[in-house]
């Protein structure tokens, strides 16, 4: 399972960044398409919508093939 850190400041991720980021997907436009065509799942729960925000502690997994679990990038100070 790999560990996306949110920077500082962040609350959050959208799925579609998720996928861009992963380099699963070229652009935010294939991201619609990606979604319809593969299993995903947020907390073991379906999800297709490419705006759905990732936040601390969520869990996603796409297909059978790569699981991601979403944290914070703490701030030293």
């Amino acid at each position: 399972m790999k560990n996306i850190k949110l920077k500082v400041g962040e609350s959050f991720i959208t799925l579609g960044q998720l996928l861009k980021f992963e380099g699963l997907i070229q652009t935010g436009g294939e991201a619609k398409h990606f979604l319809a065509e593969t299993e995903i799942f947020v907390n073991d729960e379906p999800e297709n919508r490419r705006g759905k925000k990732l936040r601390e502690g969520d869990r996603i997994k796409i297909a059978d093939s790569a699981e991601f679990i979403i944290s914070f990038i703490i701030s030293r100070d």
